[in-house]
């Protein structure tokens, strides 16, 4: 159980309800409804803490695929810095590996509801704009092979469909093909 105020703690068993149902009967099936009563809690704690279940489930991805966080060192090449962001994305692999199923899951679902879709590009659009600017504080412009904003698209997309490659086929894409690929996109080759 999460430490913080009872709402957090309301928040949080909400969603791991709505995990649960959502791994056991798909995101068409998951009602607002049952995953209240699945918590233990009824329709008025959802409608508390969520809007509907575009909502709930926008904030399901949040919790369980959040952004990778490097430990990007002050004064570091950009290839350490990709380095970085390769060792943030190998050690995030096994929690990402238990939550990738719903994940795609979710990702399916969203391509068939234009309302979540969009607020989706919504999402995603602020978060490549921020990754944008925190690259332009971490490194000169001058560094980077393509302007700050392609390459947070570039990397968010490597990153994805690396994670996915992994998780049906771990044995052809060790730990080796993510630090490859990050250093390619710092112009320097690995053995």
């Amino acid at each position: 159980m999460p430490k913080g105020d009872k709402r957090q703690r309301t928040r949080a068993k909400l969603l791991e309800a709505a995990r649960e149902l959502i791994r056991e009967r798909g995101y068409e099936r998951a009602t607002l409804q049952a995953v209240a009563e699945r918590a233990g809690m009824t329709s008025g704690a959802i409608y508390g803490n969520f809007k509907n279940r575009d909502d709930l489930f926008m904030a399901l991805a949040g919790v369980y695929w959040a952004p990778i966080q490097p430990d990007i060192r002050p004064g570091t090449t950009f290839a350490q810095k990709m380095r970085a962001i390769a060792a943030a994305t190998v050690a995030v692999i096994p929690d990402r590996q238990v939550a990738a199923a719903g994940r795609l899951g979710g990702l399916a679902y969203t391509l068939r509801h234009e309302e979540i879709r969009a607020r989706v590009a919504e999402v995603t659009a602020a978060s490549f704009a921020q990754g944008a600017a925190w690259l332009k504080t971490v490194t000169d412009d001058g560094d980077l092979p393509m302007p700050a904003g392609q390459l947070v698209v570039v990397i968010h997309s490597m990153t994805e469909g690396l994670l996915y490659q992994r998780f049906l086929t771990p044995d052809l894409v060790p730990d080796e093909v993510f630090y490859a690929a990050f250093a390619a996109l710092a112009g320097e080759r690995t053995a």
